[in-house]
């Protein structure tokens, strides 16, 4: 059913008084009633679950309020001339052309460029690679970028994948891992498919990539290492397919790629350069990797101790010149080279959660060193109480008495440790917030004990 405004309320009255299940919502200046519940959203998510296909490949045009909730829904988001100005300021593109002018605009440019243009500064089409030293977030786009991440054995490559599937998995995308060695059998969100005992089979990773939501590790362990390339050869073509079909598998991860897609891989001519978007080629011999997938990479990633020699191969592998690198990377850090425009950039891996867990878990309740643990001295340096983790520390805090708490509280001693030896950045800056505008005594020390719990899950 539908009205014109200013009759939103006597719709409304009427609802109340009939006591229906009913809400509206409007278009420009029309009063539409719906069942609850039920809005272009919901419809669009039936249609795409019917048709497998995901709402990161799909565009949405709208012009008025009842299209919010289903652009939000697409992986890209089109206002046409005479849209609403609440819609044009959320759309990633705007078109020159008016109602049905601006939507045929729009399949003119879909059928030019596939919007790929659109990717790189379309929020739901990117996901965090790494961190600026500043905190500013490097993004990617990964159905448009392919990676090659290069580094010695032990350097964190491991680390840095498991942290990127993570987050490509929160954030809708669907992913397919090959895995050779087993590495990536319990990541977070996929389904895993093989074993050391059992090989897996093409047809039921085909299977698990059917259904939107769900991503897959492929276990290699149960194939023969001489039989592995060719399981991937009888893979990658099945793979292609189904994204010219639907769009997914979104992002493709190959682990030990030198091995898996050697120097001498090159597939039919059928296989073009754009089938390899959307990958992340991970290895420690860049200069052993299929110059076909070496010419698909747009970026260079690499880790541990010896970056300078894993972009010299590379780039000696890929026939051009390779950039002066100069410094040495810290466990934790990433060089990134673009391809693109030769930026060399120094960056921080973004670990994944279950390593964040863990490290909460060793600050909350494990065992720091005497140079990490807080010590309560007093204000004459006689005490000698040492709080080897953050339980211990807020236990140790109800306990002492009041001129020691107020010693170290007056001093910035507690925000202190958390800064340099917890390293949580937020804590410590709500806990100097405490010190220096708390009451000394009992407010503080629960003021400090809350700020702790929010954070760590402490023991009993």
């Amino acid at each position: 059913m539908a009205s014109w405004e200013p009759n939103e309320g006597r719709v409304l009255q009427a609802i109340r008084e009939l006591g229906l299940d009913l809400q509206i919502t409007f278009n420009k200046g029309a009063v539409m009633v719906l069942p609850a519940g039920i809005n272009k959203a919901s419809g669009l998510r039936a249609a795409l679950d019917r048709l497998g296909l995901s709402s990161l490949n799909c565009v949405g045009v709208g012009d008025a309020e009842n299209d919010i909730a289903f652009l939000d829904v697409c992986g890209l988001c089109v206002a046409v001339a005479n849209a609403l100005p609440v819609l044009k300021d959320r759309a990633d593109l705007v078109t020159l052309g008016a109602r049905g002018a601006g939507v045929a605009e729009l399949v003119d440019r879909i059928l030019a460029t596939d919007l790929a243009e659109l990717d790189a500064r379309a929020q739901r089409q990117l996901v965090r690679l790494a961190e600026h030293e500043d905190g500013q977030a490097e993004c990617l786009a990964p159905q448009r970028q392919s990676l090659l991440l290069s580094g010695s054995s032990g350097g964190g490559k491991t680390t840095f994948t498991t942290g990127l599937l993570e987050r490509l998995i929160d954030s809708g995308f669907q992913i397919c891992v090959v895995d050779p060695e087993g590495d990536y059998e319990h990541a977070h969100g996929t389904i895993g498919i093989g074993s050391t005992g059992q090989a897996p089979r093409i047809e039921q990773v085909l299977e698990v990539l059917t259904r939107t939501t769900s991503s897959v590790v492929i276990n290699l362990l149960g194939v023969a290492f001489p039989d592995r390339p060719r399981f991937l050869n009888t893979l990658l073509p099945e793979l292609i397919a189904e994204r010219a079909r639907t769009g997914r598998p979104h992002f493709i991860v190959v682990d030990e790629a030198h091995h898996m897609l050697p120097a001498d891989w090159n597939p039919e001519a059928a296989l073009l350069a754009s089938d390899l978007q959307g990958f992340l080629f991970v290895t420690p011999h860049p200069d052993r990797l299929s110059r076909r997938a070496l010419d698909a990479v747009e970026r260079l990633l690499v880790v541990g101790t010896s970056a300078g020699d894993a972009v010299r191969k590379f780039a000696q592998a890929r026939d051009i010149a390779a950039p002066v690198i100069d410094e040495r990377l810290e466990r934790g850090e990433l060089l990134s080279v673009s391809l693109t425009d030769g930026a060399v950039m120094k960056m921080r891996v973004i670990p994944p959660e279950a390593a964040r867990q863990r490290h909460r878990r060793k600050y909350a309740q494990g065992q720091l060193g005497e140079d990490k643990s807080f010590w309560f001295r007093g204000p004459e340096g006689k005490m000698k109480l040492r709080a080897h983790n953050l339980a211990l520390f807020v236990q140790m805090a109800q306990g002492i008495d009041e001129a020691t708490w107020n010693h170290h509280l007056r001093q910035g001693d507690y925000s202190r440790w958390i800064s340099e030896a917890i390293k949580d950045k937020a804590l410590s800056e709500e806990i100097a917030a405490i010190e220096r505008e708390a009451a000394p005594g009992a407010a503080s020390r629960c003021a400090v004990a809350e700020a702790v719990a929010r954070r760590y899950t402490l023991p009993e």
